[in-house]
């Protein structure tokens, strides 16, 4: 079994967990409310997807 010879350094560890991070979401404004939203989803507070009422509000 393979076993390292040496500690790693902190820097060594952390070079390669520079790619481990959390992602912000897509987030824009509502077109008819101007409030934030995920996109290519329906908004929330209004029920609208581009410009028509999806859901009633």
């Amino acid at each position: 079994m393979a076993v390292p010879q040496r500690r790693t350094s902190k820097t060594r560890r952390d070079k390669r967990r520079t790619h481990f991070k959390l992602e912000v979401p897509g987030m824009v404004k509502c077109e008819q409310c101007g409030e934030l939203k995920l996109a290519h989803r329906v908004c929330k507070s209004c029920g609208t997807y581009k410009g028509r009422e999806i859901v009633k509000a």
